[in-house]
């Protein structure tokens, strides 16, 4: 048996999620990672309109810096040294930074994955923070009143919060390559472009055109009952939450919970534990699972356990639009 792969830099580069962003030429991706090529000496942004290089004369970079200390300068055409320090390009940055393989085989194995520490706690504060500002959002849930569980969220409005404006593009654009192999083992003839803004066009092009990014709010004695957030037929196979509270000190109980409903047996419970500014990947709908007779679809949920103490605020980034 082959050796794990432990992490992207280990990958061939056209078995590197991050190459479907330079074919692409996707904007989003620039400032999250940077592409050198050894044959002219120069490194680029993914988005570079040069013509693309071999990819055996091709590597990437986390930074600038990474790849002016390899000894590569800065491409005239794409100018890659002149990105601003944005918030798009801090986000992308830090999600380009997780390792990918190792979240890639956790989900295949248990249907989600950590993905450690995306948000300061200065940036979850201010985020939460933002819950009460009305004019941030399309509308409210009050879970009670359909029978969804207790306590209430609010679904951003467009245009969203630089900072999930952020996170979506770069978190799809790590997660297309997963969900396109995930629909192939299920044999679901659906594909995901590499680029986030072509999927939400297609979204959008059937009617799916209300955004999904939402903040939760808890207080004592809320929950959330198990559940899926599909919202229509497009439904990108894989979801991140962050938590925006810090366990144990604002809040108590609250965890988040996965089930999984395999054919013929019982269902299984997962409590993911997150601090304040962690990130977790979990499958929205399906997952596939192999079997001795071949792969299997599935079936999963999530929920929150009923908040004893405190008040806990989360962050939902759904890849998909609404109708």
């Amino acid at each position: 048996m082959n050796a794990p792969i432990k992490n992207l830099a280990e990958l061939p580069t056209e078995q590197d999620p991050r190459w479907a962003a330079v074919v692409a030429r996707d904007r989003s991706a620039d400032g999250s990672f940077y592409i050198s090529v050894s044959t002219t000496g120069i490194y680029c942004r993914p988005s570079c309109p040069a013509r693309h290089a071999k990819p055996s004369h091709v590597r990437f970079h986390r930074t600038r810096a990474d790849a002016e200390r390899a000894g590569f300068r800065p491409c005239k055409r794409c100018k890659p040294d002149l990105l601003p320090d944005e918030p798009d390009t801090r986000i992308a940055t830090r999600v380009a930074a997780i390792d990918w393989a190792t979240a890639a085989a956790s989900l295949d194995r248990h249907g989600f994955a950590p993905l450690g520490t995306l948000l300061s706690a200065g940036e979850c504060a201010e985020l939460a923070g933002s819950y009460e500002d009305g004019s941030r959002f399309r509308s409210t849930v009050v879970m009670a009143r359909h029978g969804f569980g207790s306590g209430e969220y609010k679904y951003f409005a467009y245009p969203l919060p630089p900072i999930i404006a952020a996170f979506r593009p770069a978190l799809y654009r790590a997660l297309a390559p997963i969900a396109n192999r995930w629909h192939d083992t299920m044999g679901l003839a659906t594909r995901f472009p590499a680029a986030h803004a072509d999927f939400i066009k297609r979204c959008h092009e059937a009617g799916q055109n209300r955004p999904t990014p939402l903040l939760l709010r808890y207080r004592p004695g809320d929950y959330n009952c198990l559940h899926q957030d599909l919202y229509g037929e497009h439904v990108f196979p894989l979801q991140v939450v962050i938590l925006l509270s810090e366990p144990g000190t604002d809040f108590a109980g609250g965890e988040l919970v996965l089930t999984d409903q395999r054919p013929r047996m019982q269902s299984r419970a997962e409590v993911v534990p997150l601090r304040r500014g962690e990130a977790a990947v979990f499958a929205v709908h399906h997952r596939p699972v192999a079997g001795t007779r071949g792969s299997y679809r599935v079936n999963m949920r999530h929920g929150v356990s009923r908040l004893r103490s405190g008040e806990r605020y989360t962050a939902g980034i759904i890849l998909h639009d609404a109708k």
